[in-house]
């Protein structure tokens, strides 16, 4: 196993977690800055109150996305295991 192979992999698990975890992470970001933006109009200072709707946004984009998440994950992880003869050997 060359050193190249493993920089490959590393990029690629890197690639497979920053695809995989962009959609979830994208979604807080978004609620959470709309929260704020409302918090911040109507003077309300309730620290729990963005906690329900981040919960539902990521529930939704977790069933929006998850099968897509899914098959990146199971497709990463199939060509992984099927290089590991040509690493080893």
């Amino acid at each position: 196993m060359s050193p190249q192979d493993v920089l490959t992999v590393g990029q690629d698990a890197l690639g497979v977690m920053l695809a995989i975890g962009a959609p979830l992470l994208v979604t807080a970001l978004v609620v959470g800055l709309a929260v704020s933006v409302l918090q911040a109009a109507t003077q309300i200072n309730e620290m729990t109150l963005s906690f329900i709707p981040k919960l539902l946004a990521l529930a939704a984009a977790l069933v929006i996305a998850g099968p897509w998440m899914l098959d990146t994950l199971v497709g990463y992880t199939q060509r992984l295991l099927t290089s590991i003869p040509h690493m080893v050997g």
